[in-house]
């Protein structure tokens, strides 16, 4: 752990000791989430086109308490949240995961690292009990998606990503959340040009649509 990071944890250890712990997911005191939140983690796998002959499962709606949840995380450095977290993304992963296939996560930036000490989505597929490689990293910097269109978000992403040689075969891209997919799709474009001969995308979590389009399904585990 770097000096940064490691002074990261220790001040928020520091909080966590003098300030009250309050729920992530609704605010009530002295629990770091409630039994009513928990339940609201439950999985409702959903699958969804984002282009390029692709889909993304992915496990929970990034709304209410999972957004939350997931925000406090990610942005609070409440880490102990990820085992809560966790059997969602358990879930979906055995859902889509073949045997053999090599599993990897969307690569964070190294300034997001700096900021947070840590890596969410190393944490959450830890928690899960899940193995996965670095296949990718970071070969441009990008403008953050948020605000961005489709479009604006897939012309932003474009060429971010460069993968290592993937000697064939089938390989599970791993995102926290997912919007239009246009990370995860350039994602599964630099591991098909790496070699990979199949890309599968899952998320933990989903945006939301105010409605129902084509190609999305709710999926039911059988």
């Amino acid at each position: 752990m770097s000096l940064s990071a490691a002074l990261t944890s220790s001040f928020r250890d520091a909080l966590t000791f003098w300030l009250p712990v309050a729920c992530a997911g609704c605010g009530v005191v002295d629990t770091d989430l409630c039994a009513g939140c928990r339940d609201a983690l439950a999985p409702s796998p959903i699958r969804r086109a984002i282009g390029s002959g692709m889909t993304v499962t992915s496990a929970l709606a990034f709304d209410g308490v999972a957004a939350r949840v997931i925000r406090s995380l990610k942005e609070e450095g409440r880490t102990g949240l990820a085992r809560d977290l966790a059997p969602a993304l358990d879930a979906v992963l055995r859902l889509t995961v073949p045997t053999d296939a090599r599993v990897t996560t969307v690569p964070g930036t190294r300034a997001a690292f700096r900021r947070r000490g840590f890596r969410p989505l190393d944490i959450l597929l830890r928690r899960a009990g899940w193995t996965h490689e670095r296949l990718l990293r970071v070969a441009r910097a990008t403008d953050d998606q948020r605000g961005l269109g489709r479009s604006a978000r897939r012309e932003n992403v474009g060429g971010a990503f460069a993968a290592r040689p993937v000697p064939g075969g089938v390989v599970v891209v791993v995102d926290d959340v997912v919007t239009t997919g246009s990370t995860l799709s350039e994602a599964a474009r630099a591991l098909r040009a790496a070699g990979a001969d199949e890309v599968i995308a899952v998320a933990l979590a989903h945006t939301p649509r105010r409605r129902n389009i084509e190609g999305e399904s709710r999926v039911i585990e059988t």
